[in-house]
């Protein structure tokens, strides 16, 4: 079985501003959160979680969606906090074919009420949410430089073999948009 979801990855030009703009926010709140690896920023348009070893009929699935939406303009916008355990970037600029895009990649439709397009950065250990309120109201602001969306990857997630413990991502495939 594997973990697997659909994404956009960020253009490293990108992923360095972010990183760049939560460096004094890691250095004042570094041990009441636990960072997430820049490497492994990611914009999760559907999660699948375990499938069978053979995803061809996935990458299919993914194949066609791909193929109805037109290249995007996106930005890193904003911040908040998800149950108050995981601090998130907003995205910005063509968000409705964004989320018609992550409508099309749903395998079950009824899921859509529950999209948010979203880049995870952090997570809150234990006692620490006050923290996670106050990065997310001052980063709220934040945003970072347009990017071009020509394409999403079936991805599948490595539970604690990334940098740190966290997850490793890997590309299965990729998919053009358009």
């Amino acid at each position: 079985m594997k973990r697997v979801f659909a994404a956009i990855t960020p253009p490293q030009d990108v992923i360095e501003h972010l990183a760049a703009a939560l460096r004094p926010v890691r250095q004042e709140f570094g041990r009441e959160l636990r960072w997430t690896d820049p490497d492994a920023w990611h914009l999760t348009l559907a999660f699948y979680g375990e499938q069978p070893n053979d995803v061809s009929d996935l990458g299919d699935f993914l194949a066609r969606a791909a193929a109805l939406s037109a290249p995007l303009r996106l930005h890193l916008r904003g911040a908040g906090a998800f149950n108050s355990r995981t601090l998130w970037i907003g995205v910005g600029g063509e968000v409705r074919g964004l989320r018609e895009l992550m409508a099309d990649c749903l395998l079950d439709p009824e899921e859509r009420h529950r999209q948010r397009a979203h880049l995870t950065v952090a997570r809150a250990i234990p006692r620490s949410e006050w923290a996670l309120r106050e990065v997310a109201h001052a980063l709220s602001v934040y945003a970072g430089p347009e990017f071009r969306v020509d394409e999403l990857h079936l991805m599948e997630s490595h539970l604690g073999e990334g940098r740190g413990g966290g997850s490793r991502y890997e590309v299965l495939e990729s998919f053009r948009l358009g």
